[in-house]
């Protein structure tokens, strides 16, 4: 069992800055794929961020292309996500994911199937003002 414990959110300004973190306890040496996923008020939650713990490759949403770095600690049990250049549209609550998966399965099919698993944690609130 891995618990994972979000936390860096906060309330900025548009075009400032805030980085997330996520730190994994329990049974997470086995996770080689982590993510950032975020749920805007209304809206469905969507993927963020993602990387590939073993070969370090990254995977990121359209709209956080640019503006967003996704990283972990040598360690491997904290996820990070940097954010720059906030936009109003980032306002969300941030959550994040690791799952065991084969290697073949790309980044992004991965995430499009976590959002269909039921388990997630409180996450971390970000609010951007205009």
């Amino acid at each position: 069992v891995v618990q994972m414990v979000e936390s860096g959110g906060g309330s900025v300004q548009a075009g400032g800055s805030l980085r997330l973190s996520c730190v994994a306890s329990g049974s997470f040496a086995s996770k080689n794929y982590w993510a950032w996923f975020r749920q805007a008020p209304g809206k469905e939650r969507e993927g963020v961020a993602a990387i590939n713990s073993g070969t370090g490759g990254t995977y990121f949403a359209d709209n956080v292309k640019g503006r967003f770095t996704i990283s972990q600690n040598n360690a491997k049990n904290t996820l990070y996500l940097q954010m720059n250049s906030l936009k109003p549209e980032d306002t969300a609550v941030y959550y994040c994911q690791a799952d065991d998966v084969v290697e073949h399965v790309s980044l992004e099919d991965w995430m499009e199937g976590r959002l269909l698993e039921p388990d997630w944690g409180p996450g971390t609130q970000v609010t951007v003002s205009s």
